[in-house]
């Protein structure tokens, strides 16, 4: 078995918990601009470290007056907001526990995270998030209290917790060591129902202190600065919001992704942490754009693009020679500046992780002026695992592990890491954490090899678990259980795997498709006619919505198609004891799978 580990660069904390990281920043520089956060007429305003420290304060002694006590769980169903970080670190100051719900989850989804988290209160955003609270509040027992955001939530907390002393809220905030648990984080497991990833204060203080070592320059730059994109449900943006904290980098929220243009020009980010699709995305607008001006902006930016990655490939041999150079500098003026314009003008460099960003996108915003590091990591990670570093970039891979972590390829390719981030335990599953580890180590389920210099590179999914392009787990076997339900869909195979949505492959089933035709006045329809009739299609269309009722919008399937021939033992596409070979599938439907994204 291949191993790379890196000793850690900071000692393991030995005291202390998440709300130290507030407190030392307010200590040494209670002025220093934390956070900002947009008004009520678009502009950004900054908010000093002690200006949250205190409302952070004021919304954990009002979480005390609620009767919330440490390691008492408390869910957070919004999106990413001043408002999230605000109560995130009220728990950390009262000893509860966060436990972060998207606030595109289904009610299903909802109610199993806060009764298998025993929440005992939640913070939402929205009327709407509140609503759906009320709906599900029956199968919740444990849970007592609701806060809406938009309704003063912070407010109406922190005018609660007026009488709650300052020795009382001290007594509750050290009462959590290193050891103790920070956050639940719910994960999509292979039987559908999302688990609950146990991370402790540790996970976090130890694993910023050390990615900080490895990333000085990005993080120490004078003003530097992030925006804050990606939900904080993510364990990604989690991560990037203690490693602000404990970094002393200031961080804007975006909370509506469709503004995100005009937040970055707005905002004016030093550095971002991203998933691939976003990176995707930014290109395809920037390509688009140019499509749109006609046959000469489009050569243009097509042939910049070529230049931008000629540009970069060179860089990692030996340097790019006179003509690039001049060619690179013409295309620089006339679409990578404009590029970088667009992105707020001081972005130079980001973090990729959540999915693979592809060797051309990675060297096309490196020739055009945006380093992108791609890193590797899970929700039992923490977040990174791994990441590529200034000065060592090596793009086609991962990187080498984060300092106080290790990393081996078992002897069947799966990717095993153990260390300073990773996970204590699934909550109320001890028989799938037990299996989750290999003498100490942690089954990521990815396959993947190490080059000479320790460089990880990920090459296929021992699991199931799909990860769109933007970065969500799908679980794939629930969505095709329940469509499966339906009489006239025999099999389902839910696609989207490094997809910018999910997509589903059906078959028909040819008996109850005759007795469907016969009573809806079409006799003798065959599968051929079948996969375009308009009445048959709307049919399957209701069974994907109902399979879509359980999921997120994110994890919602967005297309289907029909395939024209069921599965079977014979062509491979089932086991003897009938069961979907899921690779076989792919391969044998690739061109199928291929049209429900063109």
């Amino acid at each position: 078995m291949r191993t790379v580990g890196i000793p850690p660069a900071v000692p393991p904390a030995a005291s202390g918990n998440l709300s130290d990281l507030v407190l030392d920043w307010e200590r040494e520089d209670p002025s220093a601009a934390c956070v900002s956060r947009k008004d009520a007429t678009g502009a950004w305003v900054d908010v000093s470290v002690a200006e949250f420290a205190a409302t952070a304060r004021a919304v954990a002694k009002g979480l005390l007056a609620a009767g919330v006590r440490p390691g008492d769980r408390v869910g957070l169903m919004s999106r990413t907001r001043y408002e999230w970080t605000v109560v995130d670190a009220a728990c950390w100051f009262t000893g509860a526990v966060g436990v972060p719900v998207y606030d595109t989850s289904s009610p299903e989804q909802v109610q199993w995270i806060l009764s298998d988290s025993a929440a005992v209160a939640c913070v939402v955003e929205s009327a709407e998030h509140a609503a759906l609270l009320t709906g599900v509040r029956e199968q919740v027992p444990s849970l007592r209290e609701v806060w809406t955001v938009e309704d003063g939530a912070l407010e109406q907390l922190a005018a609660a917790g007026a009488g709650v002393g300052e020795q009382e809220l001290e007594a509750a905030r050290t009462s959590a060591g290193p050891s103790s648990t920070a956050t639940i984080v719910y994960t999509s497991g292979s039987t559908g129902r999302p688990k609950g990833c146990v991370l402790t204060h540790a996970n976090f203080v130890d694993l910023v202190r050390n990615a900080h070592a490895v990333m000085p320059d990005m993080l120490d730059e004078p003003g530097a600065s992030t925006l804050l994109f990606i939900p904080l449900a993510h364990v990604l943006a989690r991560f990037v919001e203690v490693l602000c904290l404990s970094t002393r980098v200031r961080v804007g929220f975006a909370p509506d992704t469709r503004e995100l243009v005009a937040d970055l020009q707005g905002f004016r980010p030093t550095f971002v942490l991203a998933v691939p699709r976003v990176f995707q995305k930014v290109h395809d607008a920037a390509q688009n754009k140019a499509a749109a001006g006609g046959k000469l902006k489009a050569g243009i930016f097509a042939r910049a693009e070529a230049t931008a990655v000629a540009y970069s490939r060179a860089l990692d041999a030996g340097g790019p020679g006179r003509r690039l150079r001049a060619q690179h500098a013409l295309f620089d003026h006339l679409v990578y500046a404009k590029l970088r314009t667009t992105l707020g003008g001081r972005l130079t460099r980001a973090v990729s992780g959540g999915a693979s960003l592809g060797e051309h996108l990675n060297h096309f915003f490196r020739g055009a002026g945006l380093t992108v590091f791609e890193g590797y990591g899970l929700t039992e990670t923490a977040a990174p695992a791994c990441v590529n570093r200034p000065g060592d970039q090596h793009i086609g891979s991962v990187g080498l592990p984060l300092p106080g972590t290790e990393v081996a390829v078992a002897e069947d390719g799966e990717i095993l890491v153990r260390g300073i981030g990773v996970f204590r335990e699934y909550l109320n599953r001890p028989e799938e954490t037990a299996a989750a580890f290999r003498d100490g180590w942690f089954r990521t389920g990815d396959l993947g090899a190490l080059d000479a210099a320790g460089n990880l590179t990920i090459t296929g999914r021992a699991k199931e678990i799909l990860v769109t392009a933007a970065g969500k787990n799908v679980a794939p076997a629930p969505l095709e259980d329940r469509l499966r339900t339906h009489p006239l869909i025999s099999q389902a195979v839910v696609v989207g795997d490094g997809r910018a949505y999910v997509a589903c492959l059906l078959t028909l089933d040819e008996q109850a498709l005759t007795a469907w035709g016969q009573l809806h006045g079409r006799p003798g329809l065959s599968l051929t006619a079948a996969r375009q009739d308009p009445a048959v299609l709307a049919e399957l269309q209701g069974a994907v919505d109902h399979a879509n009722a359980s999921v997120s919008r994110a994890e919602s399937i967005r297309r289907f198609r029909v395939l024209g021939q069921d599965f079977t033992v014979g062509n491979g596409c089932l086991t003897p004891s009938l069961k979907v070979r899921r690779a076989e599938v792919l391969r044998t439907f690739a061109a199928e799978e291929e049209a429900l994204y063109t």
